[in-house]
């Protein structure tokens, strides 16, 4: 990293902020948020985000108006071997290349620029090639157990910073900032409205079922086959259910002929319509849907992915669950143990209204942390432009940009 100062870098110029992350929306949705926070005190600024070639960050970014560029990087993967390690060699070399080449496309000599990693597979090609041109390099872990490109990727940055504690891994706490959460994901109207604009009944309990940006096929099936056995215990309550691209379509079919009113939705980007609609939310654990659960009051039944060996979700909705502020409850991936086990906890928690109000009103005593301006300011002091924008709380620009 340089040691010029700030002016003789270019502080003039607009900054440019390339956001490295992808795969999941678990990594995308904290970046637009940072993303909204730099335009908001510099309105100027330019952001790029190098993705993967999945096809939910093309949806994201896209419908967020945002400059992308995907990355051949692969996931690092040992079986089959060596086809897996060869794929991901190939990938890392691709990677690092076409970083170098956004890097010389968009970046003038002494413009102030940055790499903010937000996690994933295309994060550490991209600290490479952003360390090797003398760009700094932040490292934002979003998870309690960081994963394995993170922790590949912290050998080139220039700062660490994480969402939140990592007891197991002492060097990725020692600066926690808390997790960064777009303004579309923090609910600005009343239930009733938010109800109304998603098409359901103003009026009425609304149970939000989502697995994230890529849907959770077991949490689907859950509660398609609890509304098929258990029918009565939906009375009142309507379903707002996001199923993710793969499940859409067998969703909104197992709902047909029911009782129970639903909105069946593959996605939503405008995320804060769905927990401000929310009475009570079925969700993964990972560390933004936690975040935003927890942001928006919505007491919440966590279900982590069953399929990490360390179910390491588990833990980033571990201390509300001991604090009596969320419940959780493993996924046995078999249906009929869901049914039994995951199903009777909720429909339990869908009849204890004064639980639901508990947990409500200790979510709305814990104070809120403006995490995403925070980690905005330090991606632009360290790039050389300071804030002259707007202070945090301002108006909503996540849906401003470009495409590229």
């Amino acid at each position: 990293m340089t040691d010029q100062p700030p002016t003789a870098r270019g502080a003039d110029q607009p900054p440019l902020v390339i956001f490295a992350g992808g795969g999941s929306g678990g990594h995308l949705f904290p970046a637009l948020a940072v993303a909204e926070r730099v335009r908001e005190r510099v309105p100027d600024a330019e952001a790029v985000f190098l993705c993967s070639q999945r096809r939910i960050d093309e949806s994201i970014l896209s419908q967020a108006g945002e400059a992308f560029v995907p990355l051949a990087a692969q996931p690092l993967a040992w079986r089959p071997f060596p086809a897996a390690l060869w794929r991901f060699a190939v990938g890392w070399r691709r990677a690092v290349a076409r970083t170098r080449a956004v890097l010389e496309e968009r970046r003038a000599a002494s413009r102030p620029a940055i790499v903010a990693l937000m996690g994933g597979f295309v994060a550490a090609p991209a600290a490479r090639a952003a360390r090797a041109a003398g760009l700094p390099v932040v490292l934002v872990n979003l998870d309690v157990v960081p994963g394995k490109a993170n922790r590949l990727a912290a050998r080139f940055v220039s700062r660490l910073v994480s969402a939140v504690e990592c007891p197991d891994f002492p060097s990725f706490s020692r600066e926690v900032v808390g997790m960064p959460i777009r303004r579309r994901a923090i609910a600005a109207a009343a239930p009733e409205e938010c109800r109304r604009r998603l098409g359901l009944a103003p009026d009425r309990l609304t149970l939000l079922v989502t697995g994230a940006s890529q849907g959770a096929g077991t949490l689907n099936r859950l509660v398609t086959d609890l509304i098929r056995e258990h029918p009565a215990a939906f009375s009142g309550w309507q379903i707002l259910h996001l199923t993710g691209e793969a499940d859409f379509e067998e969703v909104r079919e197992g709902y047909a002929g029911r009782a129970v009113p639903a909105v069946v939705l593959p996605f939503l980007s405008e995320m804060a319509l769905a927990w401000g609609a929310a009475d009570l939310a079925l969700s993964r654990c990972g560390a933004s849907s936690v975040a935003e659960a927890v942001a928006n009051r919505v007491p919440t039944l966590f279900s982590p992915y069953p399929w990490h060996r360390d179910q390491h979700q588990r833990l980033n909705a571990q201390p509300w669950v001991d604090a009596g502020l969320a419940w959780l409850e493993a996924d046995r991936i078999d249906p009929q143990e869901n049914l039994d086990l995951m199903g009777r906890r909720l429909l339990g928690v869908m009849a204890d209204a004064p639980a639901r109000a508990r947990v409500r009103t200790g979510l709305a005593e814990r104070p809120a942390a403006e995490a995403a301006g925070a980690i905005a300011d330090l991606l632009l002091s360290s790039a050389g432009r300071p804030r002259i924008g707007r202070p945090p709380g301002g108006t909503d620009r996540s849906a401003e940009g470009r495409r590229g």
